[in-house]
């Protein structure tokens, strides 16, 4: 009899060790913190998801049947309905709680939830929460201590405060674009959605503030966070260069405008970049590494602004050297010289490497439909309040009854007449926790 066929997800999931569990009885660094999370795409969930790492029970208040629009960014999940990588990566240790909140008996639900909720956090555009009748003003009233988190694109008053944005946009107008790759053709973005994670990850920070104010002061209080804010802080201190020069950034590749030599280089077999930041570091490798002493003692080389001067001719003469070697050889050498250097990775490979599965980064954990899925793991180790065990990203309306349940105590009886009424759509799951 042959064995069940494996799938090709389920192949790679089994590349990675099984997560490791917390230890028993440890408390949690956000324990009995709730947060409503009205949230969606990515700057909002991948902070509330942060949140939950940390152990706030993140209800994610999502429409009715179809959910969160970042379920259907591919690619699909295979085995799973509604969620796609995307939304798996972005929305694990949640809730989900599938809510019309269109209808009356929807809206009066949320304000049920806010009202013995810590957190609330929205990203809805500019309106459409007074429409609800859940924007600050009208929660502060029933939770006066609530921290009230808006994410919104160009912030929430103001002439651009109805403008849609996106991750692409936000890069192309805060100038982030036009620093990123070479000076022979337009700048490009990046394909990582580097404005929405850094977006969810001033979020995460602005709530934790917001709660410790609390704590120390006693009051909840409004937030604010805007994507293009964030935008123009991701240009880094081009800001600053700018302002004190008058000069535009420039496209340099691979290559640093600040220090040299920081680029890629090829060594026999692959590529791998080094960052010389300073002097030291550069005399380390012209006489440790590459046992090039003429190069260490050169009247011009010496000095930083000398290498950039110089920057083309010194490229060759390293590239030349490194050229003799693989990677493997170079690697031990820079490591025991105390150079940052590191080979350029696929993604792929830098899941599997060394670095990552010694810091267990990629994990599986157990799933209700799949067996088991791969999960990535949160960069933030606490010893004493460990993150959370991972839990899959849930289903659309998951949890419904359990939060009807556990959270406003609703009888069976009530929650059969609201789901009667169309409040939850059509897929709430009886018994779901």
């Amino acid at each position: 009899m042959s064995e069940p066929e494996v799938s090709p997800l389920a192949r790679r999931t089994a590349e990675f060790p099984p997560h490791t569990p917390r230890p028993a009885g440890a408390p949690t660094a956000l324990q009995g913190i709730r947060v409503i999370d009205f949230s969606h795409f990515i700057a909002g969930p991948l902070a509330t998801m942060m949140l939950a790492d940390m152990g706030a029970d993140v209800i994610k208040i999502e429409p009715p049947e179809r959910g969160d629009e970042l379920r259907y960014y591919p690619p699909a999940v295979p085995g799973l309905e509604q969620q796609g990588g995307p939304f798996t990566w972005g929305n694990r240790n949640k809730r989900s709680f599938a809510l019309d909140l269109k209808a009356p008996a929807g809206a009066e639900l949320a304000r049920q939830l806010i009202a013995q909720a810590d957190v609330v956090v929205e990203n809805f555009s500019t309106g459409v929460m007074q429409r609800f009748g859940l924007d600050y003003e009208a929660c502060r009233k029933i939770n006066p201590k609530l921290v009230y988190c808006s994410v919104s694109a160009y912030g929430r008053e103001g002439p651009f405060a109805d403008r849609l944005g996106f991750d692409p946009v936000v890069q192309a107008e805060s100038g982030f674009v036009s620093m990123n790759g070479y000076p022979d053709r337009m700048g490009v973005r990046s394909s990582s959605a580097v404005m929405d994670i850094s977006t969810a990850l001033m979020t995460c920070n602005a709530v934790l503030g917001a709660l410790l104010a609390r704590e120390r002061q006693g009051e909840g209080q409004f937030v604010e966070v805007a994507l293009f804010d964030t935008g123009l802080l991701m240009t880094g201190w081009a800001t600053m260069q700018h302002l004190i020069t008058g000069q535009e950034p420039q496209r340099h590749g691979n290559t640093s405008v600040d220090t040299c030599p920081s680029g890629v280089f090829e060594a026999s077999d692959k590529a791998f970049y080094i960052n010389c930041g300073n002097d030291k570091i550069f005399q380390r490798l012209a006489l440790q590494v590459l046992e090039r002493p003429d190069l260490a003692n050169d009247p011009v080389l010496k000095d930083r602004n000398g290498r950039i001067a110089r920057r083309d001719e010194l490229f060759a003469q390293l590239n030349a050297a490194f050229a003799q070697h693989p990677w493997s050889h170079w690697q031990e050498r820079m490591r025991a010289a105390q150079i940052p250097c590191g080979e350029v990775r696929t993604v792929g490979e830098a899941m599997r490497s060394p670095e990552a599965r010694a810091r267990q980064l990629v994990t599986r954990i157990p799933h209700p439909t799949l067996g088991e899925v791969p999960n990535i793991a949160s960069p933030i180790r606490y010893a004493r309040t460990p993150m959370v065990d991972p839990v899959p990203a849930p289903d659309v309306g998951q949890h419904t009854e359990a939060v009807l349940r556990e959270v406003l105590h609703l009888p069976q009886e009530r929650i059969a007449e609201l789901a009667r009424a169309g409040t939850f759509g059509r897929r709430v799951t009886p018994g779901a926790r």
